[in-house]
């Protein structure tokens, strides 16, 4: 179970490279070759692989998938996923040390220290156990198709109306959730590993894994381009552990706390990491830096926005 912990921080470690390097990438093929992300560009991640911050980013994708293979070998889905959720906390320690100034404010620290309480909790709280290695093929056809009810549902939002943080920020739930479908599959492959690479390339699962991973990625691209990483961050950082938590539950037959004390404690914990997650998603430090301002103290950034402001009016 240690082992499983000490994997999924890696993996999450890895995802937060990823998203960081890839939302660079998306900025600087914005700016070089005057690319928007308007609609659906199933070429968009052949225009990304052209940036060097991108393909650092996809490295790192790939790192934090042999991470979260190996942490599903030793553990259960309800308990990787949630440790997943971390990765926010690397985004904004990388973005806080980008800004050298003095710290972060009071908030973002107690938003991200909410976020370690929050897992902490409903880990403790759900403590999961238990499940099966393998699921009936019916269970995995019903969870396939609702998982793409609500992806499509996402995408379809993301579509109607609003700017590119409303775009990013609703392809990001959509990539989240695709991500948690993603994991669930990951844990039926990795049953397989010991036996040997004939069942595991035998076995649907593998091919799932792959056409299923690559409109993840597909997805992630498009929300990273869509509009600022503060809007489509918590997409990824909450959609997958609680789509895998579910799926864990529901395909797997993974248990959870069920007591009133407990199931108080996993909402509540759950409740804690939403709003750290989004705290940290919005704050000066994001926004910043997708403003090309993240070497600007918040102070500095208010007066400047105050002047601009100022000037406007005049």
């Amino acid at each position: 179970m240690e082992l499983a912990i000490l994997l999924s921080l890696a993996a999450s470690l890895c995802t937060a490279t990823s998203s960081i390097c890839q939302r660079i990438g998306a900025r600087r093929l914005e700016h070089n070759d005057g690319h928007k992300v308007h609609g659906f560009d199933p070429l968009l991640v052949f225009r990304l692989a052209r940036q060097p911050a991108w393909l650092i980013g996809f490295a790192s994708m790939m790192a934090g998938f042999a991470f979260q293979v190996s942490a599903l070998r030793f553990g259960p889905l309800a308990l990787v996923q949630p440790i997943l959720a971390v990765e926010l906390l690397f985004v904004f320690g990388y973005l806080a040390m980008r800004t050298r100034s003095k710290g972060a404010r009071h908030r973002e620290w107690a938003a991200a220290i909410a976020m370690s309480v929050g897992i902490s909790l409903f880990l403790r709280a759900a403590a999961p156990t238990g499940g099966r290695e393998h699921a009936p093929g019916s269970v995995w056809w019903t969870s396939g198709l609702v998982i793409l009810a609500i992806v499509a549902l996402a995408i379809g939002v993301s579509a109607i109306g609003g700017g590119p943080a409303h775009r990013a920020a609703f392809l990001g739930i959509a990539t989240g959730v695709a991500w948690g479908f993603v994991a669930a599959v990951i844990k039926e492959l990795s049953s397989r590993v010991s036996d040997g690479p004939a069942a595991v390339f035998t076995n649907w699962s593998a091919y799932v894994l792959m056409v299923v991973g690559a409109a993840a990625m597909l997805l992630a691209s498009h929300a990273v381009a869509a509009g600022p990483l503060a809007a489509s961050q918590p997409g990824f950082t909450i959609g997958d552990p609680v789509t895998a938590v579910l799926l864990g539950v529901f395909v797997f037959g993974e248990r959870l706390g069920t007591s009133p004390g407990a199931l108080a404690a996993e909402v509540l914990g759950l409740i804690v990491l939403a709003a750290g997650v989004l705290t940290l998603s919005g704050s000066w430090l994001t926004i910043g830096a997708e403003s090309g301002r993240a070497d600007c103290k918040p102070v500095e950034a208010g007066a400047q926005a105050r002047h601009e402001l100022t000037r406007r009016s005049r």
